[in-house]
């Protein structure tokens, strides 16, 4: 017996230097399902090797129409466009500004960013997480600066240059997601209780029902 207590120590042990941890997901939720009704993975099922081509490696990537509420659009090169980054844990997304276009406050749940301007001047920033005192972290960029936003913080982009501007983001993951926060607080689906949102900004309800009347433009999607 004292053996195989031995067995299943070294066993633990083992397990816990190879994978202390449990894989990053790679989209909002993954349930359990049972075999039968199993139809999605974390991830991508992956394509026969031998069919493989060229071209599941390979995407053009066209400048944004950004004649839109908020100046600006997100062309993104994820794992749904660029079927060969499955795994890879990369993504990249080209970011098209009118001048004074706003790439909205938002986070990636999923994923950190680093940004490189190449054509423009860009107002950016990051804000941080509670524990830390929600610290605002800013930079104009100019062509060729390069900013990070951590994984999971809100941070933003605003065209301050008088022309349009263009910028490149890759991100660490083949899916980082995008969570919009004006977006996902007054146009859920379902809608947040007026009751709830009232409560948490401290206003009039009259404020929280204009807000979600509004049509909420997302850029992120």
């Amino acid at each position: 017996m004292k053996v195989v207590y031995l067995l299943v120590a070294l066993l633990a042990l083992t397990s816990t230097v190879v994978s202390a941890y449990d894989p990053s997901p790679l989209q909002d939720f993954c349930v359990a399902a049972k075999e039968k009704d199993g139809v999605f993975v974390n991830g991508k099922f992956c394509k026969d090797p031998k069919l493989v081509k060229a071209e599941d490696f390979f995407r053009h990537v066209e400048p944004g129409k950004t004649d839109n509420p908020l100046g600006s659009n997100v062309t993104q090169v994820f794992v749904d466009q660029l079927p060969g980054l499955n795994t890879l844990g990369i993504g990249l997304a080209r970011i098209d500004f009118a001048p004074k276009g706003l790439n909205a406050p938002h986070t990636h749940p999923r994923g950190t960013e680093i940004l490189i301007v190449l054509e423009g001047t860009l107002y950016v920033g990051f804000v941080t997480s509670n524990q830390d005192g929600n610290r605002l972290f800013t930079k104009v960029l100019n062509k060729g600066d390069v900013f990070v936003f951590p994984i999971g913080l809100i941070h933003f982009q605003l065209n301050v240059g008088y022309g349009n501007a263009v910028a490149i983001a890759g991100l660490s993951s083949q899916n980082p997601g995008a969570i919009t926060i004006a977006n996902a607080l007054f146009k859920a689906n379902p809608p947040i209780s007026s009751e709830v949102l009232t409560k948490a900004f401290q206003v009039d309800k009259s404020i929280i029902d204009y807000l979600q009347k509004q049509s909420w433009y997302d850029n992120n999607n």
